[in-house]
């Protein structure tokens, strides 16, 4: 019997290309383009790139736009890559990976710390508690995966905000509602803006009692391989076990433990210089 000739690679991949819709591939070049360039891009530099027309670009990147999958810097009319397409990698396999890569260097500090300690990533206007290990003192602060906390009250928030690119941290920072829950909470924007940039010279934040009054919180943010804030890793637990003057030596624990992950995500180079909030660049 005639064995039938295989069809060659080729010609499946060319059979395969029938089906593809031209301006979801262009959307998706775009947000491939967008993600080799973290401090962004303009809609003419993004058509030069890609070899697209101008009027072509503008409609794709406008409805990515609305979508919440990019933001725009209205000063300089720059496009980046939202924390929407991050929430979407991390539910696929980043999440995975990410987590795979943490574990083991949350438990040490767990064990560095007696306290819970806590991965978690910023999606638009508010945080996404990832995983945790639990402290292993008798009585502990737990949270369960997936629960959401708020930015500006929140020290994984504000590790992550404080090392973003200044047009995705604006971004971001108009959508919070300075809600208050204590006596330390921050209620202004102009205090929001004093509270990063002293994120930004310490390298690590802390939640001192700003939305329950007795529990505190150090984090410090996890770079991936283009210096790029990804996530935090966080430990939290009670004001009495956790008090204010052993904030700098927890967070500089929190901080070894972060590059360590950072590391492992590519990360080498030294902490990354990023213009304050109060200079001409904000």
């Amino acid at each position: 019997m005639k064995k039938k000739a295989e069809k060659p690679a080729d010609s499946e991949k060319e059979e395969g290309s029938k089906y593809h819709v031209p301006n979801l591939e262009r959307a998706l070049q775009l947000l491939e383009l967008l993600a080799k360039y973290p401090g962004g891009l303009g809609l003419t530099e993004i058509s030069t790139l890609l070899s697209f027309p101008n009027n072509s670009t503008f409609r794709i990147a406008m409805t990515l736009l609305d979508f919440g999958y990019l933001i725009r810097d209205e000063a300089s009319k720059q496009f980046t890559l939202s924390g929407k397409l991050l929430s979407l990698g991390y539910a696929a396999v980043s999440d995975h990976n990410l987590i795979e890569k943490s574990l083991d260097v949350m438990r040490t500090l767990r064990d560095q710390v007696r306290e819970t300690v806590l991965i978690g990533v910023i999606n638009q206007d508010e945080g996404i508690v990832l995983e945790q290990v639990p402290g292993s003192h008798p009585v502990k602060f737990l949270v369960d995966p997936g629960h959401r906390f708020g930015l500006h009250v929140a020290a994984p928030a504000k590790a992550i905000l404080a090392f973003l690119p200044v047009p995705a941290f604006h971004q971001i920072a108009q959508s919070i509602v300075f809600k208050p829950f204590t006596e330390r909470t921050i209620t202004t924007m102009e205090e929001f803006r004093g509270v990063i940039n002293q994120v930004r010279i310490n390298g690590y934040a802390v939640d001192h009692g700003e939305e329950l009054e007795s529990l505190h919180c150090i984090a410090a943010p996890i770079f991936n391989r283009h210096g790029y804030p990804v996530a935090a890793i966080w430990t939290t637990g009670p004001a009495e076990r956790m008090p204010y003057k052993d904030f700098p030596e927890l967070g500089r624990l929190v901080i070894k433990q972060a590059q360590r992950i950072s590391q492992r995500l590519g990360y080498f180079s030294a902490q990354p210089a990023v213009p304050s909030l109060s200079d001409g660049t904000a």
